[in-house]
């Protein structure tokens, strides 16, 4: 399995608890959108300390991006990339991902989910096919909303949020489940592209197979 040690190039924070870096590119190094890589940091301590990530830039750039939620409180990876300075090294892994585009739907992600689409809308709006395609992104508050202005901008009246911590005026309030997508979905025979919390994940694809989603229909990350 082969190892590509990159640079950082660039960070910044979207969020409180968001970062999104740009890292150099290794020749020959592609992926399609919705895929992902593991990263592990150099030194002798985090050898083999892998963490799966998602590219949420596009295969045509000269760089990687990666939009990471920094966990400070779990003293592992992801609190070292909260600290990471430009010019600093991290390790890339092979491609892999089970979240691939297959056509217009519905995106449902939770949280730090929407990393595999952050790329792949990315990507239909630069081949100007964003078409009809719909965004539901549930977070625990408004504050945790990761790329909001994009979406609003990107998607406008085909984005909804959800929140499930607070209410706020404008924002859906509530979990996503059985009842809440049948309020507010009346096709299910589109595709949907679900990622989030394992939980979420696992409830929402049985909810959508129940109100008559076929599984072929439905893409998770496996």
């Amino acid at each position: 399995m082969d190892i590509f040690p990159v640079r950082v190039l660039s960070t910044r924070w979207v969020t409180h608890d968001v970062r999104q870096f740009m890292v150099d590119k290794p020749k020959g190094y592609s992926f399609v959108p919705g895929q992902a890589t593991e990263v592990t940091l150099p030194g002798d301590k985090w050898k083999g300390e892998r963490r799966p990530f998602t590219f949420t830039g596009l295969n045509e750039w000269d760089h990687l991006e990666f939009t990471i939620k920094i966990y400070k409180d779990h003293h592992g990876v992801t609190e070292q990339l909260g600290k990471i300075e430009v010019g600093d090294e991290i390790v890339l892994h092979d491609v892999w991902g089970a979240i691939q585009y297959k056509g217009e739907g519905t995106f449902i992600a939770g949280g730090a989910g929407i990393t595999p689409f952050i790329a792949i809308l990315r990507q239909l709006r630069r081949d100007g096919a964003l078409g009809n395609n719909r965004l539901i992104f549930s977070n625990k508050t408004e504050k945790d909303i990761i790329l909001k202005e994009q979406w609003d901008e990107w998607l406008r009246g085909r984005v909804q949020y959800t929140l499930t911590r607070e209410k706020v005026p404008g924002f859906g309030y509530g979990k996503i489940d059985e009842a809440w997508l049948k309020t507010n979905i009346s096709n299910f025979k589109q595709q949907f592209y679900v990622c989030g919390p394992d939980g979420l994940v696992a409830d929402v694809k049985k909810a959508l197979e129940h109100l008559g989603g076929a599984d072929t229909l439905v893409t998770v990350e496996l």
